[in-house]
């Protein structure tokens, strides 16, 4: 197995200035696990790091797909690999950086999707349930798979669609291959720090901060130009925090205001979902901010650990 450094953590930890002095440190180049920074044209609500934050620092899997675009888990391990296994290959260390937990744990387990896709399919089981409702797509998922419908609530049209489309595709329950892809060994031993803080309300205090910020560097016009571009609100993209909200208030002639703490709001819930997931994995090491984050001191931290 091939060795990774990956760096996680809730919204506004300090991941992207953490793994850029890393990288610095240790001859690594960035592979992002974001799932929203992929996108083209959606700079300011996703934090993509700038050209001058690089700091000339290579990274991968930021800014190339059309925000048209339905991008998922799925492509992104089948990209991210790529990229991994030529960094690895040219004698350089990857470093996973981004929050998005489902991202980070595929890519390092090396999970593959392609055999249970089926878009065609997908689109039909969308529609069907949009007819009949949540109640009775999940009493159809019970007839083959009862232990996913129990863990299902009747509103999590996504992952009941996903279920149903599994078994359809491959003849297997959801239950059955999540259990089989745990039993795999991780295609890339990585070594993992998740950032947080010490107190809850100074990661909030944060993320109220930021999406200040985000305002004030431009969000409404970003949003503005991605509509003006076609790019409608059922796109996965504009599910995106931030954009979703803006997006909203904008088509509905609503106060921006509003808007703007609606989506601190889902940030910060977001970030609850984040530190949920992480603390699931008892093989992170733990990085805790006192008040603010200091950059190198965290570099410090986690070169002591790898080394």
């Amino acid at each position: 197995m091939s060795n990774i450094i990956v760096i996680t953590g809730p919204t506004a930890t300090g991941k992207t200035a953490i793994g850029i002095e890393l990288a610095k440190r240790v001859d690594g180049e960035i592979v992002s696990a974001d799932s929203m920074q992929v996108y083209k044209h959606m700079d300011i609500g996703t934090a993509k790091p700038t050209t001058r934050e690089m700091d000339n620092i290579p990274h991968h899997m930021i800014d190339f797909i059309s925000p048209d675009d339905d991008y998922s888990v799925a492509r992104y391990v089948n990209d991210a690999s790529k990229c991994v296994d030529d960094i690895l290959q040219r004698g350089k260390i990857p470093i996973l950086v981004g929050g998005s937990g489902q991202y980070v744990d595929s890519l390092v387990a090396g999970r593959t999707f392609s055999s249970r896709g089926d878009s065609k399919l997908r689109g039909e089981l969308d529609e069907e349930f949009d007819r009949i409702g949540g109640e009775l797509m999940l009493a159809k998922l019970r007839e083959f798979d009862p232990d996913a419908a129990k863990r299902l609530h009747s509103n999590d049209k996504k992952r009941i669609i996903r279920a149903i489309e599994t078994f359809k595709t491959t003849g297997k329950t959801i239950s059955q291959h999540d259990q089989e892809t745990k039993m795999i060994p991780p295609r890339y031993n990585a070594i993992k720090f998740a950032l947080t803080f010490a107190d809850r309300a100074d990661l909030y205090a944060r993320i109220d901060q930021r999406v200040d910020e985000m305002m004030s560097q431009g969000l409404l016009e970003e949003v503005h130009s991605l509509i003006d571009m076609g790019i409608t609100q059922q796109s996965t993209s504009m599910q995106a925090i931030g954009y979703k909200e803006v997006s909203n208030a904008i088509s509905h002639n609503l106060d921006i205001s509003e808007a703007v703490e609606q989506v601190k709001m889902e940030s910060r819930r977001y970030a609850k979902r984040q530190l949920t997931w992480l603390r699931r994995d008892t093989n992170i090491n733990w990085i805790t901010w006192d008040r603010i984050p200091n950059i190198d001191a965290g570099v410090e931290e986690i070169l002591n650990a790898i080394i």
